[in-house]
């Protein structure tokens, strides 16, 4: 079997290089990204990897290859120039951090995100709910990893909050030291396809990677005693192939989950919360005070928590201003629903502000 085909390539993508390949270009995966340098693997070539000085200056900063990218290249001896990207699917998109505007592909043509949280401390609904989001609106079907299972006794607690925030999405615990649970989290691993860990520093993204590598393939750290943060073992994206075949692409830990582009994906991650919106008596229902809200009465009964529609509603207003890119219909449909939400958060930001009075 070919190099490629070993990466992913699919016959279907034959079309998406006719015109590079009548400039005498060939296709190639980019394994490693490290700001400006990227390492790609193609059919008979694995080595460093440039811009070509067109393709850089058209696509700017924002419009370079991440780690997953199929793109165009010639090779130059030991290196290759890189002249384009090809179509993407499954493209991990967040707005960059520290900035408000600013987006940043994390990773693309990925099929399945692995989303870890290790149990001893960095168990956090609310982030995963944004990890979720993330996942809902680059189209990747998202999994749930709860790494260092060998350090806690009870994992019952974290496993619910995981739960009450994730719904029946697939869930394993594992220890990557101990073996715990990983034969199941191999399964998951399908040969050509591409999952992605995504994760906080300390997370334990790379000691998984390492174990199911076989062999100490990734640097790790440990974590800091004084605060359970993990340093940033991992500091650039690299795509990696299993034992099995399958690949992973391992990623630096994140300090900020902002949402980029899509808010349509988002409802995506709030299934429970839109099913239970569709029962209120009012269609234009914020499930804040209107008598017979469905959304409040399954809140009153323990079934929903307040911080997951406090999470869905901070989501909502973050993504507004990508839905009204969209297009005509979708930005006034939206106008009418995020009004709404937007009232009813700032009512609920006053009031909470009036009962610490």
């Amino acid at each position: 079997m070919h190099t490629l085909a070993l990466f992913g390539w699919t016959d279907q993508r034959d079309s998406q290089m006719e015109d590079f390949a009548d400039l005498g270009l060939q296709p190639a995966r980019v394994v490693v990204q490290q700001r400006s340098r990227w390492q790609v693997v193609a059919d008979g070539f694995e080595g460093a990897a440039t811009l070509a000085g067109r393709f850089a200056h058209e696509a700017g900063a924002g419009g370079h290859p991440v780690a997953g990218d199929w793109v165009a290249i010639d090779i130059q001896g030991e290196a290759a120039r890189i002249h384009g990207i090809l179509p993407r699917h499954g493209t991990l998109t967040r707005k960059a951090a520290g900035t408000t505007h600013a987006t940043q592909v994390v990773a693309a043509n990925v099929d399945l995100a692995l989303l870890v949280m290790a149990l001893n401390g960095d168990v956090n609904p609310r982030r995963l709910e944004r990890y979720l989001a993330l996942a809902a609106i680059g189209g990747v079907q998202p999994a749930i990893v709860l790494t260092k299972a060998d350090l806690v006794d009870d994992p019952g607690p974290q496993i619910e909050a995981v739960q009450g925030a994730a719904g029946d999405l697939p869930l394993i615990c594992v220890s990557a030291r101990s073996g715990f649970g990983m034969e199941r989290l191999q399964r998951w691993l399908v040969p050509r396809q591409t999952a992605v860990l995504l994760g906080s520093s300390g997370a334990g993204k790379s000691t998984l990677v390492n174990a199911l590598a076989g062999d100490e393939v990734m640097a790790t750290g440990a974590i800091r005693e004084q605060d359970g943060r993990g340093r940033h073992t991992t500091s650039h994206r690299e795509l990696l192939m299993l034992p099995s075949g399958a690949l992973i692409l391992d990623t630096p830990g994140m300090r900020e989950v902002g949402l980029a582009d899509g808010a349509e994906g988002l409802l995506d991650g709030f299934a429970d919360i839109e099913t239970l919106a569709l029962r209120c008596q009012f269609s234009d229902c914020t499930h804040q005070r209107e008598p017979k809200c469905a959304v409040q009465a399954a809140i009153a009964h323990g079934l929903l928590s307040e911080d997951r529609l406090e999470g869905w509603r901070k989501l909502q207003l973050e993504a507004a201003p990508a839905v009204r890119r969209v297009d005509p219909i979708t930005r006034t449909e939206h106008k009418k629903r995020s009004v709404a939400v937007q009232k009813a958060f700032r009512a609920a930001q006053r009031a909470g502000r009036a009962d610490t009075d």
